[in-house]
């Protein structure tokens, strides 16, 4: 129920007791029966069962004792009765003293009132319980059991793991290559949106894409959340046209990445030195002013735990100095398949959500932040993450 703002938790709908118009939870009544003396602690079931003369709900307590004698367990009776009127204030429709291992439980301890009503019903309330053996038995099955499955998990994901990666080896080789001798900029980008498909569909990766429609079709700039590495292998993947995307500058001090990055049309920007990051978002807003349709993660990086973090202004500047519009593209399920500070891919479920473009409502940094904060709020809806700006 709720109160003053806060939420509280009673139970479970489906141990729910209604008699008399009144919501009974068995919890508490459980615990006071057990309190009893001669009552086995922990060994009470409280439920609802239907009377099939009435239909109406009857009350029912069920609880373990070890006494035999018909004065005492009628005493203990009455005493059942006198805690449930104190603290329902009204006594149960029945009340059962039944023999040890009766009371029916999970693996984790806890009461089975829909078995126990099931007994009850077929009045087999502590009839030919099973023998401790059995009981034991059953458990050890149940607990090898559980760890063969967690086991057989564990083999799986390690298995799918390294046929990604095994994948991932064999066609990037030959997508580098193909990059790099390829003497038109639509061949290379049209090679690596094949290889990011071809990968998606190698390791089972389902992609789905959804407001292509939405993307405009002139000179734009697409702005996405970034939670993985995989990031641009999705857009490269699930947009079909080509983007300047823009990326940090210390790409470039590794080779093997700089030159087909360089090939792809990729602009690096400096993230540290304020005048050469100066410099190089000028050369950007250019870009965008010349035409050129631009993809920025404003976010400049990742993290492990999910959220989305603050985004940066080079995007929105270049935009509303260029008058172009902005295109909100959401990425989901990225993170849980490659986490950051992981190189172990598990299975997933890809998604990217094209909104339509929001158009900058001037040139100036006012402007350019009231861009920002349109576009963040619209990735922050759909990527289904909390707001991790600071």
């Amino acid at each position: 129920y709720l109160a003053d703002g806060d939420i509280y938790l009673t139970g479970r709908v489906k141990d729910l007791i209604i008699r008399g118009g009144r919501n009974i939870y068995p919890y508490e009544l459980e615990q006071a029966v057990g309190e009893i003396p001669s009552v086995r602690k922990g060994c009470v079931a409280v439920f609802a069962s239907s009377d099939p003369a009435t239909g109406s709900e009857r009350l029912v307590v069920v609880a373990e004792t070890r006494v035999m004698q018909p004065e005492a367990r009628e005493r203990l009776r009455q005493q059942i009765q006198n805690v449930s009127v104190d603290l329902l204030g009204m006594p149960p429709d029945d009340v059962q003293l039944t023999p040890p291992r009766t009371v029916l439980k999970t693996s984790s301890g806890k009461i089975r009132r829909a078995a126990i009503r099931e007994l009850y019903k077929q009045n087999a309330l502590g009839r030919g319980g099973r023998a401790l053996w059995l009981q034991l038995t059953r458990m050890t099955l149940v607990s090898a059991w559980a760890q063969i499955q967690r086991l057989g998990r564990d083999v799986g994901e390690r298995l799918f793991a390294g046929y990604a990666w095994t994948m991932y080896g064999v066609l990037a080789p030959f997508t580098w290559l193909g990059i790099m001798i390829l003497p038109k900029l639509e061949w290379r980008w049209g090679l690596a949106r094949t290889a990011s498909r071809l990968l998606a569909w190698a390791t089972g990766t389902p992609l789905t894409v959804r407001g292509l429609q939405h993307l405009p079709t002139g000179a734009c700039i697409l702005v996405a959340n970034h939670s993985s590495f995989l990031d641009a292998y999705v857009l490269i993947a699930a947009i079909p046209r080509h983007f300047h995307y823009v990326a940090k500058r210390e790409l470039l001090n590794n080779p093997w990445l700089a030159r087909p990055l360089q090939r792809v049309g990729t602009l690096f920007v400096e993230r540290f030195d304020l005048q050469r990051s100066v410099d190089e978002a000028r050369k950007v807003a250019e870009a965008a002013h010349a035409g050129q349709s631009l993809g920025f993660f404003p976010e400049g990086t990742f993290k492990r735990t999910p959220g989305l973090l603050s985004f940066r202004m080079g995007a929105f500047m270049a935009a509303a100095q260029a008058g172009v519009p902005v295109a909100p593209v959401t990425i989901r399920g990225t993170r849980d398949i490659l986490r950051a500070g992981s190189w172990f891919p598990r299975r997933g479920h890809l998604e990217v959500i094209v909104e339509p473009p929001i158009q900058p409502t001037g040139d100036d940094w006012s402007a350019a932040v009231r861009l920002r904060d349109a576009v963040r709020a619209v990735i922050l809806r759909n990527c289904g993450e909390p707001d991790a700006a600071e």
